[in-house]
């Protein structure tokens, strides 16, 4: 019932709708702001579906980037199947998260770096701005490490020029973003679809690498910390997959369709944003969960494996499990598919990982600073300063130091989140800011216990992750 019988896709705010409408010429992601058309409320569930499927879809390869990578794989590595149930609490805290974030981006037209710089002190602007600024280039690091990993491990290109490739996918953004928003999803979704049918090959389509579900279930329902050094690795985990710019972006790419401002448009977004979130977060557990299971199959109980050429690579905690994963799976079961598949998916993880990321740093840019430039400078800036200090500690310190240089950009973004956390929470909890959509009891209760948990692991685990990070930057 539109209780102020106005058309359902009226442009107009319904009065009670209790959102605030930003102001023309302040949107988020100007050029692909409201350029995806919705159809009438009454036009059935699929084809709304259809045109709201999307933005979960960027915000999911961020829960699946290389940063993840080293995490899921030495849980699995060290702990079998131990740990797979820290991998879904880590997802099922995702999802309530990002549910949070569209919800705020749609109710109130506005994205979480407009928030912040409208309704806190002005002060606030520089520190949160420069904040964020940090947390994108430490998830650029990690993707554009993964993504230069993939390709010295497939095309044998030295790691110092593979990170050097990795700064011209500038062009590739370049270029999707003249095509509009519909096109750069389909890419993503593309890479997402690949590193699923990588897995899903590796899980289902080898004989070796089958799982015992039974087994997998029992450890699912049955969490605990049994083992020695379980609870450092399941706060890298949660850490690595919840990520603070993913919540700034979500509530700016909500915006790309042409929402309606009336209580009957906003409902229909928040319902299909939150279908869109949990669909595709789903996917982005499965993902994690077979990168777990493939190396709790292949690794747990070994200390070493033979390599082509007599070589014997050792396995320890602060092993390079990417790099060991590729150089292992195919002796260890006696298939080159296995170890072309697994950098195959890594270099989709990467490049998509990397598609997301820019679009983040222009959303918080021009959210808290009002700064305008073009999305190519934007981007070379970003991977710039990520890649620089990159080459020059691998230059000298040599192709181990990956795995110190993803580990310290998890360290930072595990501080970085409850600099996001807390004002999404506070925005979209408060009737002044949301008017009748702010969060419901369910989303009050789980929106702020996922704050709360996630900030207690960071503090217990802050001196152990200073320590790692001064020991990489001291070259240690």
């Amino acid at each position: 019932m539109n209780p102020d019988n106005k058309p359902a896709d009226s442009n107009e705010p319904a009065k009670d709708a209790g959102a605030v409408v930003s102001p023309p010429g302040s949107v988020s992601l100007e050029g692909m702001h409201g350029s995806v058309a919705v159809p009438s409320y009454q036009a059935g569930f699929w084809r709304n579906w259809r045109a709201f499927v999307g933005p979960a879809i960027l915000i999911s390869v961020g829960y699946m980037d290389p940063g993840n990578w080293g995490t899921d794989l030495q849980g699995g590595a060290q702990f079998k199947y131990g740990l797979l149930w820290v991998v879904g609490l880590a997802s099922l805290m995702a999802i309530f998260l990002q549910v949070i974030s569209a919800r705020l981006g749609v109710a109130t037209g506005k994205d979480l770096a407009q928030c912040c710089r409208d309704w806190y002190p002005r002060w606030t602007r520089w520190p949160n701005w420069l904040s964020m600024e940090i947390a994108i280039g430490m998830t650029d690091l990690a993707e554009a490490l993964g993504s230069a990993v993939a390709l010295n491990l497939l095309f044998h290109i030295p790691m110092t020029w593979a990170i050097i490739i990795t700064a011209f996918d500038v062009l590739l953004l370049l270029a999707l973003q003249g095509f509009g928003m519909r096109l750069i999803e389909a890419v993503v979704a593309v890479f997402v679809l690949t590193i699923g049918v990588c897995y899903a090959i590796e899980i289902f389509g080898l004989a070796q690498t089958r799982p015992d579900f039974m087994e997998m279930g029992r450890a699912m329902m049955r969490p605990d910390f049994a083992q020695a050094g379980m609870l450092v690795v399941a706060i890298g985990i949660i850490g690595a997959t919840v990520m603070p710019h993913n919540l700034y972006l979500h509530t700016a790419l909500v915006q790309t369709r042409q929402l309606q401002q009336n209580e009957t448009s906003i409902r229909r977004a928040i319902r299909f944003n939150t279908i869109d979130t949990t669909v595709a977060l789903v996917i982005a557990f499965f993902v994690n969960a077979a990168i777990l299971v493939l190396a709790a199959i292949v690794f747990y109980g070994k200390t070493s494996v033979t390599v082509a050429g007599g070589q014997i690579v050792q396995f320890s905690p602060d092993s390079d499990w990417i790099r060991i994963a590729y150089y292992t799976l195919a002796p260890l079961l006696g298939t080159t598919l296995a170890s072309t598949l697994f950098a195959v998916a890594l270099l989709a993880s990467g490049q998509s990982s990397t598609i997301t990321g820019t679009l983040a740093g222009q959303v918080v840019m021009e959210g808290f600073m009002k700064w305008r430039i073009r999305p190519w400078v934007r981007r070379l800036i970003t991977r710039m300063l990520a890649i620089i200090p990159a080459i020059l500690i691998i230059s000298v310190r040599g192709n181990g130091s990956v795995t110190d240089l993803v580990n310290l950009s998890q360290v930072v973004l595990c501080l970085e989140l409850p600099f996001a956390m807390f004002p999404l929470l506070h925005f979209t909890s408060s009737r002044k800011r949301m008017g009748q959509w702010r969060n419901g009891w369910f989303l009050l209760i789980t929106g702020w216990g996922t704050a709360i948990l996630i900030t207690v692991m960071d503090l217990y685990s802050l001196p152990d992750a200073l320590r790692q990070a001064w020991k990489v930057i001291a070259g240690h």
